[in-house]
């Protein structure tokens, strides 16, 4: 039999009613002679709850015990979602990561996957079984523990499974109909794709894009899975939803693509550091070891053998961040004078495939922003994408102002 995966996120499967509305969907392509297997999210809501009650009883916790209490989120979806089906006379089982088993490095709450073995669930196949609800976001590491892959993680799960059983291809079900040239909550006239380009899809979802994992993309492009993003809350249709393919499959495309953004980010600047050899390996290397997801990097200009190194990170690793560099300090390793952070910065990028061969973006993008008088903290740039982090109150303001000016509500 062929095999599909179908994913849902955390919307899709919020309550009892939306699992048996998912399950139905399933029973389609069950009907239509798949050999489905199904990967869920935790309920909406429910992984948050869970992070929040780790926080509060241990802010700088374990994250061996993190990992095992976050993942059940998962694990109960999955379980609800077999006896949902079992009732619909669909023969189903539930999956735990370390049933499959999902193997994963052990870099706890980001772990990655390493393999995903296929001889259990064909083996159930063969017997019968004709859906395999797995629980995503989790694995477990050649240690025995269970690992988490990071937020937004049953996303690379579905297309690891993908890849792994050399599926058809994977869908991914949303609360959004596809992907948008950005956020409509923000921009009314925001349209959606009927294709993107892997490389846009990743930037978008790097930058924040809360449709996708990044991770899952980068499988997606790698083994060259059919991805597909759609609402579980719309009827399906041949044409439905959004397709991330090769950029060779898109006929024409705007320059600029979309516009993302990231609320939750913060700016740090190390006052007056050593300019000297090895000091942003000093630095940074600190903050890799403590976890810290270090994004844009912008080193001043020497003055008497001192300058100011500023990076950004998310607004929830700043504590993190702060004790690495005072660790740092305290042992020797590096001298500053004062470390600032700022939480109330948001970052918004231009993305877009034919910006490789279209001069000019740079100069619009920054030429709009003042005219609605937002000041630029950092810039950062790549072949096909530029970001800037702005005050956070002028972020709805400038991802609209944007999205206006490249005229991205007409397709290309």
């Amino acid at each position: 039999m062929p095999t599909l995966v179908m994913k849902f996120g955390g919307t899709s499967v919020a309550n009892l009613d939306r699992i048996a509305r998912a399950a139905k969907r399933i029973a389609v392509e069950v009907a239509n002679g798949y050999d489905v297997i199904v990967i869920v999210s935790a309920m909406s809501g429910k992984t948050n709850e869970l992070v929040g009650w780790v926080a509060e009883t241990s802010p700088l916790y374990d994250a061996r015990e993190y990992d095992a209490i976050v993942s059940s989120g998962e694990n109960v979806t999955a379980g609800l979602m077999a006896l949902r089906l079992q009732e619909m006379d669909i023969p189903a089982r539930s999956w735990q990561g370390w049933q499959v088993p999902v193997k994963t490095t052990s870099a706890h709450s980001s772990a990655r996957i390493e393999e995903i073995p296929t001889d259990n669930i064909h083996a159930k196949f063969g017997e019968g079984m004709k859906v395999a609800v797995v629980a995503g976001f989790q694995g477990i590491s050649p240690e025995g523990r269970i690992t988490t892959l990071g937020r937004g993680g049953s996303d690379t799960t579905a297309v690891a499974f993908a890849a792994a059983f050399g599926a058809e291809r994977c869908d991914i079900y949303t609360d959004v109909d596809g992907v948008y040239t950005t956020d409509p909550r923000i921009a009314s006239k925001a349209r959606k794709l009927d294709k993107i380009a892997y490389e846009e899809m990743l930037e978008l979802a790097s930058l924040g894009a809360k449709v996708l994992q990044t991770r899952s993309v980068e499988l997606a492009m790698r083994y060259k899975v059919r991805l597909r993003v759609l609402s579980s809350f719309e009827e399906p249709s041949d044409s439905a939803g959004t397709l991330v393919c090769d950029e060779e499959d898109i006929m024409e495309s705007n320059v600029v693509a979309g516009v993302a953004y990231s609320r939750d980010e913060a700016k740090m600047t190390l006052i007056s550091v050593a300019d000297r050899p090895g000091i942003a390996a000093a630095i940074f290397g600190p903050l890799s070891d403590a976890g810290v997801n270090v994004d844009m990097i912008v080193q001043n200009i020497s003055e008497e053998g001192r300058t100011d190194m500023t990076f950004s990170c998310p607004t929830d690793q700043v504590l993190r961040a702060e004790k690495a560099m005072n660790d740092a300090k305290e042992k020797g390793e590096i001298n500053f004078h004062d470390l600032v952070a700022d939480e109330g910065v948001a970052k918004v990028s231009v993305v877009g495939i034919g910006m490789r061969s279209h001069t000019g973006v740079a100069a619009k993008m920054f030429r709009v922003l003042s005219a609605e008088g937002i000041n630029i903290k950092v810039i950062t740039t790549s072949e096909i994408k530029i970001s800037v982090l702005v005050d956070r109150k002028y972020m709805e303001l400038a991802v609209q102002a944007l999205h206006d000016a490249f005229e991205l509500e007409k397709a290309g």
